[in-house]
């Protein structure tokens, strides 16, 4: 079986327009679907943190209403709290690609605190892309997608179709307006071929290598994709 690399956010919080620190992290769904689901087909994981930090779990995404009930929130609150991978994380900087053979990035509004600009991540991101390997990217997590640039200085993935939390979707939940930057429009500034399907629902892009989904409900979707091309 395959070796998979969850790289994750190491925020705690999102710093908004006016200067506010938004508590956050990753969001459990995002997490928790994947992870049971590959591995439950036998898949490692290993989790890697900017710095080795253990993820934060941003707590609204624990929350009954968002999990389909309270046995599904407190199910993915226990996983969270047991899973071995996710508190102890390798740091990102010292991840080796060929090691693995797919790469998985949850969301959440942590991503665009620090994956959007981490220079680790970047580098991996490029390392994936040009490996061949499959790329798995959830909700806000192509985020991360700002910060992998090529040589000339140009985002390796312009021209790519993709899909990511919407300005729809940031809207409804309330922080567009107080973002310092909103993901759908900085991912169309580096050229990306942005499809969006109707807020909340699950919606799946691939091209090439890289596999993106819209919001929460697509992680079923997107790990089932991924599943696909390890098989």
């Amino acid at each position: 079986m395959a070796k998979i690399l969850f790289v994750m956010t190491g925020a705690d919080h999102w710093t908004l327009a006016d200067g506010t620190e938004h508590p956050t992290g990753f969001w459990a769904e995002e997490f928790v679907v994947p992870f049971e689901k590959l591995k439950g087909a036998g898949h490692e994981i290993v989790v890697a943190t900017p710095g080795g930090v253990v993820p934060s779990v941003d707590e609204s995404s624990l929350a009954p209403d968002v999990n389909g009930g309270q046995e599904t929130a407190d199910h993915r609150a226990q996983v969270i709290g047991t899973s071995a991978e996710l508190n102890n994380p390798v740091e990102l900087a010292k991840v080796d690609v060929a090691d693995y053979a797919a790469v998985f990035y949850p969301g959440g509004h942590g991503p665009m605190e620090d994956l959007a600009v981490d220079a680790d991540s970047g580098r991996l991101l490029a390392t994936v892309s040009a490996s061949g390997k499959p790329l798995a990217v959830v909700c806000h997590a192509p985020a991360a997608l700002l910060a992998a640039r090529g040589g000339d200085g140009t985002n390796i993935f312009a021209g790519y179709a993709m899909t990511g939390f919407t300005n729809a979707e940031e809207t409804q939940a309330g922080f567009a307006d107080k973002a310092k930057w909103l993901l759908q429009d900085r991912l169309v500034e580096i050229g990306a071929d942005f499809r969006e399907a109707e807020p909340w629902t699950s919606n799946v892009v691939v091209d090439r290598t890289l596999i993106t989904g819209q919001n929460p409900a697509s992680s079923a979707a997107v790990a089932d994709e991924l599943l696909k091309i390890l098989a």
